[in-house]
């Protein structure tokens, strides 16, 4: 009987936690009424919308005014940035940002926000000297990614949003993967973020649902217009089963401990040669682990290691299929072809020490196999300096 799969790409998405799951069938089957019918049935799904924003604000530390349900992630950060911005102002952001931040920085330079992207060092951190020096007179909103979801590295967020509250603009955080991973506090530790984004796949709830935490008194154009649903500020019918997964899910939030991605990248960089973890002196998330191994290309790791019954990935799911290096990568100085022979290995709360094992008794021959089968080879986990 051939063994299970094996699943480490939980930055991609999350399993659905069984208890979410039990939370979220009644929202399915028997109390399926619109929360904005004034009947019985309608005030249950509303009922229940409140328990999860209760339950989600308890997380984060924050009032449950402030929470504001979307369709996940990316339309969170889209509000975040189109809500707050008009053209002649000016956004501040990083060159290592998720797509649903860069392509949405990208749409709004065409509609006049000027709009800077900070470089990182080597490690992938953001320094507060060079976000305290972009600033302009008509800077409106700074957006920088809280955990990147390729490498894990988390920036120093209550550094990088005091600063931007000295110079009187907005701080909004990508916390997609952050939230249910870290302390998330906005009431102490956090008190001077305005606007934070999350996703309920990426914690253990279904796709398709989301919040954006809007400080109170934060003004917000809405991208939606309709019905009066979320306070004005996000229009359309609440997706009820979703909400009660991701409160259920809030609730349920534990951290990762080390110790599995601590095994893993030890015998990673003890048993294959020239293995690099990326960003490894920097905080990072718990559960993720970057890797180049320099002399083979990632599509045919991926590849093989999918046919050994292995889930891994390259990168943000967003960009599989994309010929592209990734743009965290090269923006932490990787070269193209290095950049290309990088795996990311992400973690979930059910992944065991016995699937560590396997994975890396696969991991291994197979590495030495492809280079083996690789025509060229490169050395330095870095691109060398110019001159």
């Amino acid at each position: 009987m051939p063994q299970p799969r094996i699943y480490l790409d939980a930055n991609a998405t999350t399993p659905l936690l069984p208890e979410v799951f039990d939370a979220m069938r009644p929202y399915l089957l028997e109390s399926f009424g619109n929360p904005s019918s004034t009947h019985q049935q309608g005030q249950q799904a509303r009922a229940a919308i409140d328990h999860a924003r209760d339950q989600l604000a308890a997380l984060l530390h924050c009032r449950p005014a402030e929470i504001v349900f979307t369709s996940g992630g990316t339309e969170s950060d889209n509000l975040a940035l189109f809500g707050t911005l008009t053209s002649g102002q000016h956004l501040i952001t990083t060159t290592t940002e998720h797509h649903a931040i860069l392509h949405a920085a990208q749409a709004l330079e065409k509609q006049g926000v000027a709009v800077t992207y900070l470089p990182c060092d080597v490690d992938g951190l953001i320094s507060p000297t060079d976000l305290a020096a972009a600033f302009r007179p008509n800077t409106r909103l700074v957006s920088i990614l809280f955990a990147n979801n390729e490498t894990g590295v988390i920036q120093d967020i209550p550094t990088l949003a005091r600063i931007t509250k000295q110079h009187g603009a907005l701080f909004h955080t990508d916390a997609v993967q952050a939230v249910g991973k870290l302390p998330i506090d906005l009431t102490t530790t956090l008190h001077d973020v305005d606007l934070l984004s999350l996703s309920g796949h990426k914690l253990y709830a279904p796709q398709g649902t989301g919040a954006l935490f809007l400080r109170r008194k934060t003004q917000l154009k809405p991208l939606f217009h309709g019905g009066a649903h979320e306070r004005q500020r996000r229009a359309g019918t609440e997706n009820v089963p979703g909400i009660v997964a991701l409160g259920t899910a809030a609730a349920l939030a534990a951290s990762y401990p080390e110790s599995l991605r601590d095994h893993l990248e030890t015998h990673v960089t003890a048993l294959i040669p020239q293995a690099t973890i990326n960003g490894r002196t920097a905080p990072r998330t718990n559960n993720t682990t970057n890797v180049t191994f320099p002399g083979l290309e990632a599509e045919s790791l991926l590849i093989a290691l999918d046919l050994a019954g292995i889930s891994v990935s390259a990168g943000s799911a967003c960009q599989s299929g994309a010929t592209e290096p990734s743009h965290v990568l090269t923006a932490m100085g990787l070269s193209p072809a290095l950049a290309r022979a990088t795996i990311r290995i992400s973690l979930s709360r059910v992944t065991t020490l016995a699937e560590i094992d396997r994975f890396l008794a696969v991991l291994v021959p197979t590495v030495a196999r492809l280079r083996a089968l690789s025509p060229s080879r490169a050395s330095s986990p870095h691109t060398p300096p110019a001159g």
